[in-house]
């Protein structure tokens, strides 16, 4: 089965959920960013929960056969990407989301609504 490039971004955002991850944001940012087709921004409360992030994330989409492409930064940096080329997943901690506000960057973006489970 193939996922649409917004079902891998909410899929990312499901797992990020299940590892109660805060503030957690989808931009569709199709025709703005020559990149990717979607941003999926959350914060996680430390390095330790950035890690369970990052590890919830890959172990979700590898169950549904989507590998990322690469993984940039560490949890103690306070800011990880993980690509999975038509989504990328930004995890970061409460200083550095609110230092680097990466959300200004997608303002004109439409953001997909994420309705949490739990």
């Amino acid at each position: 089965m193939t996922m649409s490039s917004e079902q891998i971004a909410l899929e990312i955002a499901k797992a990020l959920d299940m590892k109660q991850a805060d503030d957690i944001r989808i931009f569709d940012v199709t025709g703005l960013s020559g990149v990717t087709d979607f941003y999926v921004v959350a914060s996680g409360t430390s390095a330790p929960h950035l890690k369970a992030l990052i590890a919830e994330t890959q172990r979700h989409m590898k169950t549904l056969d989507v590998s990322s492409y690469r993984t940039s930064g560490t949890s103690d940096s306070g800011w990880v990407v993980v690509d999975y080329v038509h989504a990328v997943a930004h995890m970061f901690s409460p200083e550095a989301r609110a230092y680097y506000n990466i959300e200004r960057l997608w303002a004109t973006a439409r953001a997909v609504p994420f309705h949490p489970e739990g």
